[in-house]
């Protein structure tokens, strides 16, 4: 600020001060900070018209004469305190007015000192918080009615996913006993058939059946009943297929990583890799040839790569077999999982390539 300025600057009187805080719509009192009460020595006429007190009912007493039986003790203190450590403080009280009729009083109180640097007086703004109290109270019942309906809906859904998990491992689990009773029903009537392509193709099927089988057993067993692990799978059918093998003349060895696949995969890929498996195990080692199969899963991408390969005679040597369906079966199988195929001769042995999407159920 220029001199000029300084000079030419409007020098209020006290006076001139009063009559403004008098005429604020601002709720506004001075209380005495000498003695022990704090007295009440000026408020403003929208304090009066706040509490409904005349300003001769006010001068002269404690802001205490507000308070009531829904009063805070605690917010008391706090104030009380502030006065004492001549601090400033903000707070929402609850107060009454002269008709007993009850206000949320939000005041910021501020010491003022006199030339000396003494505590003086203790100045009040004050704002009535009623509707904002309202307001607040308001929107904590609905917010806690929406948690209720929030909590007992979620409890709901809860106890409905419980039931339909219940439902579908029962579903698998029945679906297991069916494809076991079955299984063993072509079994016992394979013993009981000829030596000859009738009895190989009932052995095979009953096969086929319990690899279906143990799909269903294991989704359910499992905690999640929308996946199906793959390794798990392979570990408990290469487990089942390995026990009936010479381990010196052929060996089953797998790589598969841990991949959930979806429940409706599961009997899919449990048909195909029991397939592809046990054909190289009945064709790629004619003669009592020794050998070894591999079988590897990876994730690759959005898909799954399979790869199931043996140092067999290959396809070219392999014995024809004219009442043979293997092949056909895994193409159908992997073409409704829409996936990819590729058949090799791996120089030596076979060695078949697949590629499906795990995006979703195919």
């Amino acid at each position: 600020m220029t001199e000029t300025s300084v000079q030419d600057a409007v020098v209020l009187e006290p006076a001139t001060f009063a009559r403004a805080f008098d005429a604020s719509p601002t709720p506004m009192l001075l209380a005495s900070a000498n003695g022990a009460d704090n007295a009440i020595v000026w408020a403003n006429d929208a304090f009066l018209g706040l509490t409904g007190y005349a300003r001769s009912e006010l001068i002269g007493r404690n802001c205490r004469m507000l308070q009531g039986g829904g009063t805070d003790a605690g917010e008391v203190e706090r104030v009380r305190a502030a006065l004492r450590a001549a601090e400033p403080i903000e707070c929402e009280l609850l107060n009454y007015r002269k008709d007993g009729t009850p206000f949320w009083n939000g005041m910021t109180i501020n010491p003022v000192r006199d030339a000396q640097g003494r505590v003086a007086y203790f100045f009040a703004a004050q704002a009535d918080m009623t509707d904002k109290r309202s307001l607040e109270q308001a929107m904590r019942g609905t917010n806690d009615e929406l948690e209720r309906q929030v909590g007992a809906r979620t409890a709901d859904l809860r106890a409905a996913l419980e039931q339909k998990t219940a439902l579908l491992h029962e579903v698998d689990h029945r679906v297991k006993n069916n494809l076991q009773v079955i299984s063993s029903l072509m079994l016992l009537k394979a013993r009981r058939t000829p030596e000859g392509e009738a009895r190989e193709a009932l052995s095979s099927m009953a096969d086929r059946i319990g690899a279906l089988s143990t799909a269903h057993r294991m989704l359910y067993s499992a905690g999640d009943v929308t996946k199906f692990n793959l390794s798990d799978f392979t570990d408990e059918f290469l487990s089942d297929l390995n026990a009936g093998l010479d381990p010196d003349r052929t060996r089953v060895d797998a790589q598969i990583d841990s991949i959930a696949v979806s429940a409706a995969m599961a009997a899919p890929l449990a048909l195909m890799i029991h397939e592809l498996t046990t054909n190289a195990v009945r064709h790629a080692f004619p003669e009592g040839r020794a050998g070894r199969i591999a079988i590897t899963a990876r994730r690759d991408g959005a898909g799954m790569h399979l790869s199931i390969a043996d140092d067999g005679v290959g396809l070219a040597q392999a014995p024809a077999n004219p009442a043979g369906f293997g092949r056909n079966l895994v193409e159908m199988v992997v073409r409704q999982l829409r996936g990819t195929i590729t058949w090799r001769e791996g120089a030596p042995g076979t060695r078949v390539e697949i590629h499906v999407p795990l995006a979703g159920d195919a």
